[in-house]
């Protein structure tokens, strides 16, 4: 069985831009993937509200917890061993608070991917295939114009700049606002339709992937 991890926040964890609650499993894009890709694989939701790449939130108390880098090893050593780790972060390192650039996102999403690269939790103890995904960029904000002030032209220059470090640690990279784009409602989440369409878009590059080449 193929273990395949996708570690990311809000738009994996599937927060419905609506109702503000969770999406059903089979509508999120974990879920989606996994119905897709059937019983010779095994997805793992690992999707937190807030999370961004390294980096701690200094307005909000304890949202140190939200920090990627925090808590990624032991994710991958719980779920070991692992096939292929698929990240999304990003859009959270686009609040105004922690004043980065696309660059400097791109370079935080770079440690990431290293401590992926340089663990031993995949198959015979060498580290787990890394497929990177730049999110859609921020769409129309309303209740979170201020939070992500400056944000939205941010967030467009955020693909080239992760192609540019999946190139450089050799991972496949995927830009998914070839296909979806943030939600209607709140410029933010991804809408329920578009995490289905997202799934089957990722279905396929998982396939394509670990399908044998004659």
């Amino acid at each position: 069985m193929i273990t395949v991890l996708c570690y990311g926040d809000s738009n994996t964890y599937g927060r419905d831009p609506i109702t503000k609650k969770r999406l059903p499993r089979e509508v999120r894009w974990p879920g989606v993937l996994q119905n897709m890709l059937g019983n010779d694989y095994y997805v793992i939701e690992e999707g937190l509200n807030g999370r961004t790449t390294v980096w701690d939130d200094p307005v909000r108390p304890g949202y140190h917890k939200r920090n990627g880098s925090m808590y990624l090893l032991p994710c991958l050593e719980s779920h070991a061993p692992i096939d292929l780790c698929i990240l999304m972060l990003g859009s959270n390192d686009l609040k105004v608070r922690y004043t980065l650039t696309p660059y400097d996102i791109a370079e935080s999403i770079g440690h990431l991917i290293e401590i992926i690269l340089k663990s031993s939790c995949g198959r015979e103890d060498g580290p787990p295939q890394v497929l990177l995904l730049a999110p859609p960029p921020l769409g129309k904000l309303d209740e979170y114009a201020e939070t992500f002030s400056g944000g939205v032209e941010k967030s467009k220059r955020l693909p080239q700049y992760y192609r540019r470090v999946a190139d450089q640690y050799e991972c496949k990279f995927f830009d998914t606002s070839s296909v979806i784009q943030s939600s209607k409602v709140d410029g933010l989440h991804i809408d329920p339709e578009d995490h289905v369409i997202l799934g089957k878009a990722i279905a396929q590059i998982v396939i394509d992937y670990f399908t044998p080449k004659n």
